[in-house]
């Protein structure tokens, strides 16, 4: 069942809000099942839903352009429009096109296809044989175990961010994505328009794969073992999705280069854009994350799991890493990278540029090329040994546990004003006094106060003040929760103290 509202606080600013319940899912004896349903010779299946809710919600702060003119103009004027549903979950087709990708021009989509630019560094693709990755015989786009009929999709932009939430009640899947801009939205826009039809690609690569295997296992007499053993045991299955994550986060990289690359004559700005990305996605008991930049995930639980007491009260596991020059172990990385370079961190910056370390975009600071392309102070002086910042991300799965009760994910400028500690506890206070209500907007909300209280406003007073001149005192931001098990589960977690 979906269930989405369109809310606005008093200033009008939040306009991005949507909600999402999910129907209990019970095998025919009553009980929840293990998670993935897998039959011999079988696609990959979920048979219960790891997640019982999700809402999301964002604020503007920057003042940005409503829509972007990359691969003209198609991006803002076909392709987000299709997919951008801010206060609600819609359904729509889940097709070969799904992202419009078809509509660009011809050039373009042979670049997508057929690119073959070198990643950020040599050991990113070092397992991987590019010349096969869009291979003739692999699925099409549309052919992967993220595979249905149609989606429910929400998001939309709020400032220079963007989230992006698909879930599909055919599988169980749900895809959520925080992409957070900087210098512009492009780079941001461009991940909400093609990350998950890339994903998608590439998982379709992986289920080829092990639909291959299992044929070849059933012929040397292992019938029928092949999915289920995988998944149940785990590792290798999970490794190699968090490898096809990241292969499609580096075939972005490589699409939005070659991209900026070929309007750069006209906007030399797109190569100063960038984005920080933060993807969840959940599949059976499995929650992978994939982050590059400074957004976080933030997990919820009781359990005696990886950072967690085991004295009963709930705890905050952030899942991800924050990839900036203030984090000890980017910053030594970064230097260690650049050793011919004494200007490589200039006023706890790059190259005095950019604080994160990790990021789609940001060409000028990735190719000598780009950074030439832009003029005067814009223009970063003694650019000795590109690339100083990689799309490279950090990955990691967690298997969901009973005692896993919710994971918020948040730009950075969430995290401005709350700790992780913080967060979770406004969440789970809210979600105890309203269990259907919305604890992203709440969070917001709350941040929203803090922020007036530090600048010394009123609340009011500084949701009146124009995106761009409000930047000063808050970032954008975008919050994202998921209640994590079936409503029986989540009922008796949140009646503990």
């Amino acid at each position: 069942m979906m269930g989405g509202q369109s809310i606005a606080d008093s200033g009008g600013q939040i306009k991005i809000s949507f909600g999402y319940h999910c129907n209990n899912s019970t095998d025919d004896s009553g009980e929840e099942s293990d998670g993935i349903d897998v039959r011999p010779g079988s696609k990959l299946r979920r048979a219960n839903s790891s997640f019982s809710c999700l809402s999301g919600a964002a604020l503007s702060a920057n003042a940005t352009l409503a829509n972007t003119n990359i691969c003209n103009g198609l991006f803002g004027a076909e392709i987000l429009p299709a997919l951008d549903s801010p206060t609600s979950f819609r359904r729509i087709p889940s097709s070969p096109s799904f992202s419009k990708l078809d509509l660009l021009s011809s050039s373009f989509q042979s670049s997508l296809s057929n690119l073959s630019c070198s990643p950020s560094s040599p050991s990113e693709l070092a397992e991987d044989n590019s010349s096969s990755l869009r291979s003739t015989s692999a699925p099409s786009r549309c052919e992967s175990f993220l595979n249905a009929t149609e989606v429910k999709v929400a998001g939309g932009a709020a400032g220079e961010d963007r989230v992006q939430a698909v879930c599909s009640e055919e599988n169980d899947s749900l895809f959520c994505g925080i992409y957070d801009g900087f210098n512009g939205r492009d780079a941001a826009d461009f991940l909400a328009g093609t990350l998950y039809e890339t994903i998608r690609h590439y998982l379709g690569l992986l289920d080829y794969e092990l639909e291959r295997e299992s044929k070849v296992s059933d012929r040397v007499g292992f019938s029928g073992l092949p999915y289920l053993e995988v998944e149940k045991s785990g590792p290798s299955f999970k490794q190699r999705v968090l490898n096809s994550l990241e292969q499609a986060l580096i075939q972005a990289e490589n699409d939005f280069l070659h991209m900026v690359e070929q309007e750069m004559d006209n906007r030399p700005d797109l190569v100063s854009i960038g984005s920080c990305v933060l993807v969840v996605l959940l599949l059976g008991k499995n929650m992978y994350v994939l982050n590059a930049g400074d957004s976080r995930a933030v997990l919820a639980t009781y359990g005696e799991g990886i950072g967690a007491n085991s004295d009963g009260r709930l705890q905050a596991v952030q899942l991800t890493v924050s990839h900036t020059v203030d984090d000890e172990s980017e910053r030594i990385q970064l230097l260690k990278n650049h050793p011919e370079d004494p200007s490589t961190i200039v006023g706890g910056k790059i190259k005095g540029k950019l604080k994160v370390t990790r990021a789609l975009g940001v060409g000028y600071l990735k190719k000598k090329s780009m950074n030439d392309a832009l003029m005067g102070i814009l223009r970063v002086r003694n650019l000795v040994s590109p690339p100083y910042v990689t799309v490279q991300p950090s990955r990691t799965v967690h298997e969901i546990s009973s005692s896993d009760h919710f994971v918020v994910l948040g730009s950075d400028g969430l995290f401005d004003f709350f700790n992780n500690d913080d967060v979770v506890k406004l969440v789970h206070s809210y979600i105890q006094r309203y269990p259907f209500g919305d604890p992203a907007k709440f969070l917001v909300e709350q941040l929203v106060m803090r922020a007036a209280d530090c600048a010394g406003f009123s609340k009011e007073e500084l949701m009146s003040i124009p995106a761009g001149r409000r930047r000063k005192y808050h970032d954008d931001v975008t919050v994202m929760v998921i209640i994590l098990g079936m409503n029986k589960r989540t009922s008796k977690a949140s009646t503990r103290l």
